[in-house]
This record gives C-alpha cells, sequence and structure tokens, in this order.
C-alpha cells in the first residue's frame, strides 16, 4: 500500500480514522462520517498507537502498522478462533487467546498475535483438561472455561521457565546450532550512504565477519541475503523458520536527523505490557553489551518491539543497531574494519553465553571463543 502521511487523503485515511476512533485515540464517534484527511490530530493519533504497539514512531501509516490497526481492531469473542496453516487468525483477540493459556499454565508459544501450530496444541490441551471438545476452536463454550478458570500461574511468567529450562537442557555447545544472520536492507535498498560506502554493504561485512567465527565454533550459520539481494521481511522470517533456526540475529546501522543520535541499541519481541520473547530478551541485552563493553560505543539500551522481523519468526530473535552512520565519531568507528572484527567477535561471544548455565557464565567484555573449540573458555 502507499505510505500515508500527512496531506493524505481517501478512503484508506477514513478506515485509519475509523479504526483509531475505536480504540480512542482521536476525537469522535467510530460510527460517523470522517473527513478522510490526514491531519495533524490523525497524526499525533497514529503516532501515539506506534508507541503503545513497539513500532516505529514515525506518525505515518505504512504496511506494518496498517496491519497492527487492523488487527486491534479484534477483541476476543468477535469471532471464532482456529487455526489455518495457510492464513493464520492475527489480531489482539488471538493475543488474549494466547495469554490466558500461558496464564493458566499451557504452552501455546509467545503471546504474539498470532494463532499458529503451538497455540492451537495449548488450546488443544486445554480443552481436554477441562472436558470440551478438543477440536481446537476458541469459541464460546471455550470462552467461558477460559473465563471461570482465571490465572492460575503465579510466581513468574511460566514461559520464561520452559524457555530457561529448554536453554539448559540443550547444552552449552554451539556445535549444530543453527543460526540465521540477516544483513539489513540489500539490493536496491543501500540504507544510509556514507560517502561511498552503504550501510547494506557494511552490514553485510559485518555479517560475513559474524558467519566466519560462528561457523569455526560448529553452528551452522545461514545469510538471509547475498552481496546485492533485497527480500523484504516475509521472506527473511520465512527464511528462517524453514531452516528450523534456534537463533536469528539481524543487523543495521542507523541513521538520524538529531547531530546528537548516536550508540548500540538492541531489540527483541515484545509489547512492552508483559507479552515478550523472554530469550531474545535475554539475548538482545547479552549481545547489546558485550558490543559496548568491547568498543566503548554508547549505550542506548534493548528495548521490546512488534516489527514484523521480530514478530513473524518462530524463534529466539534481535535486532542490533550497531551505531549510527549519520553520526561522525560512531561513522568513523563503523567505517574500520577492526571495528568491525570487533563486533563480530562480541556477537559470537554473546551467543555462546546464551548457552551457558548461570554459574559458568563470565563477566561482560572478558568471554574468548577460541576456534574450532566445542568448550569454550574464559
Amino acid at each position: 500500500m502507499d505510505v500515508l502521511r500527512p496531506g493524505s487523503t481517501g478512503p484508506a485515511v477514513a478506515e485509519v480514522q475509523t479504526v483509531l476512533r475505536s480504540l480512542g485515540l482521536l476525537d469522535g464517534d467510530p460510527a460517523q462520517p470522517v473527513p478522510a484527511a490526514f491531519d495533524q490530530a490523525t497524526e499525533l493519533a497514529v503516532r501515539h498507537f506506534q508507541q503503545v504497539r513497539g513500532l516505529s514512531v514515525d506518525g505515518r501509516v505504512g504496511d506494518e502498522t496498517y496491519r497492527a490497526l487492523h488487527e486491534a481492531r479484534w477483541s476476543l469473542g468477535d469471532r471464532l478462533l482456529r487455526h489455518d496453516p495457510d492464513h493464520p487468525a492475527r489480531g489482539d483477540d488471538v493475543r488474549r487467546l494466547q495469554e490466558l493459556l500461558l496464564e493458566l499454565g499451557y504452552d501455546a508459544g509467545r503471546a504474539d498475535g498470532i494463532l499458529g501450530a503451538e497455540t492451537e496444541q495449548g488450546l488443544r490441551s486445554f480443552q481436554r483438561d477441562y472436558g470440551l471438545t478438543a477440536d481446537g476452536t476458541c469459541g464460546p463454550a471455550t470462552l467461558r472455561a477460559l473465563k471461570q478458570l482465571g490465572r492460575r500461574v503465579t510466581g513468574g511468567r511460566p514461559q520464561l521457565l520452559r524457555q530457561s529450562a529448554s536453554m539448559v537442557e540443550s547444552g552449552s555447545h554451539l556445535i549444530g546450532r543453527v543460526i540465521v544472520v540477516d544483513p539489513g536492507h540489500g539490493g536496491g535498498d543501500t540504507g544510509y550512504t556514507a560517502g561511498e560506502t552503504t550501510e547494506s554493504d557494511l552490514v553485510f561485512d559485518l555479517a560475513s565477519r559474524i558467519e566466519g567465527r560462528l561457523a569455526a565454533a560448529g553452528a551452522t550459520v545461514y545469510l538471509t541475503r547475498g552481496r546485492t539481494g533485497d527480500p523484504d521481511v516475509g521472506d527473511r522470517t520465512a527464511f528462517a523458520n524453514q531452516a528450523r533456526a534456534d537463533l536469528f540475529l539481524s543487523l543495521h546501522m542507523e541513521a538520524h536527523g538529531s547531530a546528537h543520535a548516536r550508540g548500540v541499541a538492541s531489540y527483541y519481541y515484545g509489547t512492552g505490557s508483559g507479552a515478550s520473547s523472554t530469550v531474545g530478551e535475554q539475548f538482545a541485552n547479552l549481545v547489546r553489551r558485550e558490543v559496548i563493553a568491547r568498543t566503548g560505543m554508547l549505550d542506548c539500551g534493548s528495548h521490546p518491539k512488534t516489527w514484523d522481523i521480530l514478530r513473524m519468526t518462530r524463534m529466539p530473535a534481535v535486532r542490533i543497531d550497531c551505531g549510527y552512520l549519520s553520526h561522525p565519531v560512531d561513522r568513523l568507528l563503523l567505517l574500520d574494519a577492526r571495528l568491525r572484527s570487533t563486533v563480530a567477535q562480541a556477537v559470537v561471544a554473546a551467543v555462546q553465553r546464551l548457552f551457558l548455565p548461570a554459574e559458568a557464565d563470565p563477566p561482560t567484555g572478558t568471554f574468548l571463543l577460541p576456534p574450532r573449540l566445542s568448550s569454550p573458555t574464559v
């Protein structure tokens, strides 16, 4: 779709305004006609929606924001929910169903608002235990049962306990691990250009350095694109899902109009209200801290986001922004191949630390992974 922005008009703008009114973010009655002009009030409402939904806040409605607006219209009970492998149901009603199942101790995957196979299995398990027909369809009888039972798990997020236990049981080695590294941009989408060097070239170089180091440690590593390719988000996440990856890492370098914007940030799937990829959050913190400790760049923190690149992957996924090419200091660092090698070393250290038990986890910035060895040393 065409990006909607201040000044845009037409039926698509009217639809967006109707949804914003129904969510209480824009004044007026949702049932009444709207002006269908993207004015300042609409932009502010869109920014508010993007902020609370964990999207990029730019006040414009592109594909990702439009889908999020559509999904926000659904409340649990508005429709029958069942798993369709070809066209999975998406919406706030699905996410609420996932949250209820997780609160009751059933493994429904993460609460990402996508009704996949894991959610169906969790729903069937609940239906069997409650004496309902285990058809994997969330209808009136299942909804009544869910609401009658209420919260049953306390003292922590059950999904965190399951994922943490799975990580411990899988062992500390990297041999046989499948890791997908995603160099952002590519092809005609060069990202930010710094002189003759583009962001897409720099992140591909960084991805190649990470690939070599992880492969030397025994992992199986795939890149989502070559030097000239430009797959869309759906293709990148589908590739990782089909590879049954253990981890997914998307690499970017940022740019901003502010002269003060600089530093390293990481992102993991999360809504900001409790629903998140717990292992993704742990890995986002590890990789960011390792990069900061080894490069001395500014720490911009780790943040939950609902971007499709993080949401549509079935494994822990993280995006890391390795600095700002628009800032003179960061740009000088990122153009240095030695700095990119240091970042690659930091990423590999974070990957290995993710699989180490707590008692064997070394201090940040001190870990060294010997090549071609399965047992790490400090």
